[in-house]
């Protein structure tokens, strides 16, 4: 476990950090860089089957060391990190024995209050990994890496514990939607996978959201305002009226659970085009395509009451709730709880209000439910992970291994 904590340590010096504005494949030359360490990495395991392809998905396979048929299971992880907050230069601290209290992150003035993060009341005595307030730590998704190959390690100097093929896959760009686009399926070559990619101790998840983009481009006139009078139609303006007739209760902020929402993510402003981009969220298929109507039931009445000027609607779906997918296939959901059983883990089954590269592989034909890594407050500088939380996904790793091969022995 010495190693795990070394290797996570290791992986986050590295600046993943994605692009959403770059349509290459990785997004990111950090990314490509990092992948290249980790195949080396791989290579010196003794892993079989390493491979990096030019856009940045890497491949290796532990081989059965049982000698009857079991099917081949997956882990996925992602190496990018999200963009919404810096990357670079990740100066992590190592706060042992955490006993609880405000944690102060470096000299940046920020801070871990438990007032604020409930969480850290139920981790004292616990080895905590923070960021040092100016970064976020990377633990999404550089934990679950971390972990997977330390599982594997331990799976392989251990040869008594039997498992049958196990295939592993780190991607690019998950953090903008991309990371199963050029996933090659059959070159896996697992029947299911599970991606390590989830928060808190006994996160195990397979339903997601049904998710859509929604981009609201509003049309005005730009002439100079000091002869505007008449023929000056501001963009601006329409869109802030549109943004008034969305519902103020069904946003992120307002909702948990199964509650979908929209979110107004982005806004690029101008007298002339102004362009509002949302996101739609609903657990049911049913509901986003009634989300999507909303949406376009507002354009036409906004369009109707004016007078000059116009709007319309751009929608693209994103992802699908993996549910349908998965729940036909309840064993792989089995395993995964007695894993966590037999690890004194008490599974915490509940939706992903989120999308994983999971959801989208499971669409692909390769069902992909999501294990926890140990991880809180991804995506910002308050982002920690906890030793303890980490060890505890090894262990599941592992057993769930065994517990396939065990399942098949005839």
């Amino acid at each position: 476990m010495e190693q795990l904590v070394e290797r996570f340590l290791k992986y986050v010096t590295f600046d993943t950090q994605s692009n959403p504005s770059n349509t290459q494949c990785p997004s990111s030359s950090g990314q490509m860089t990092f992948a290249e360490a980790l195949k080396e990495e791989l290579i010196a395991l003794g892993l079989s089957d390493v491979s990096l392809d030019c856009n940045g998905y890497l491949m290796a396979k532990l081989p059965s060391n049982v000698d009857y048929s079991v099917p081949a299971i997956g882990f996925v992880a992602h190496m990018d990190t999200a963009p919404d907050a810096s990357g670079a230069n990740v100066a992590p601290q190592l706060i042992r024995d955490y006993q609880g209290g405000v944690v102060q992150l470096g000299s940046s003035g920020e801070c871990l209050d438990p007032e604020q993060y409930s969480d850290l009341n139920a981790l004292h005595g616990h080895d905590l990994i923070t960021t040092d307030g100016t970064t976020l730590l990377g633990a999404d998704n550089k934990a679950g890496i971390a972990e997977i190959i330390t599982a594997i390690a331990y799976l392989k100097a251990n040869p008594e514990l039997k498992h049958g093929d196990i295939c592993i896959g780190f991607t690019p760009d998950e953090e903008i939607g991309r990371g199963a686009d050029l996933f090659n399926v059959e070159k896996f070559g697992a029947e299911w996978a599970y991606t390590i990619d989830g928060g808190p101790v006994g996160e195990l998840e397979f339903e997601n959201f049904n998710a859509s983009s929604a981009d609201v481009i509003c049309h005005g006139v730009n002439v100079h305002p000091g002869t505007a009078k008449g023929k000056m139609v501001n963009a601006m303006n329409i869109a802030a009226q549109f943004q008034l007739m969305m519902p103020t209760e069904e946003t992120p902020e307002c909702t948990e659970g199964y509650e979908g929402f929209y979110h107004l993510k982005s806004a690029e402003m101008g007298v002339a085009r102004s362009e509002l981009g949302y996101i739609i969220r609903d657990f049911e298929r049913e509901g986003v395509e009634e989300r999507k109507a909303f949406m376009q039931q507002k354009v036409d009445e906004l369009n109707s009451r004016l007078e000059k000027g116009s709007v319309e609607l751009v929608l693209t779906d994103s992802y699908f709730n993996m549910k349908e997918m998965v729940e036909p296939h309840q064993h792989i959901i089995e395993l995964a709880k007695q894993a966590m059983i037999t690890c004194d883990v008490e599974p915490m089954i509940k939706p992903i209000r989120g999308g994983t590269d999971g959801a989208r592989l499971s669409f692909m034909g390769l069902p992909c439910p999501n294990i926890f890594t140990g991880g809180y407050n991804f995506h910002g500088i308050h982002e920690f992970i906890t030793v303890q939380g980490m060890e505890l996904a090894v262990k599941v790793i592992v057993e769930l291994s065994q517990n396939t091969a065990t399942h098949y022995q005839k």
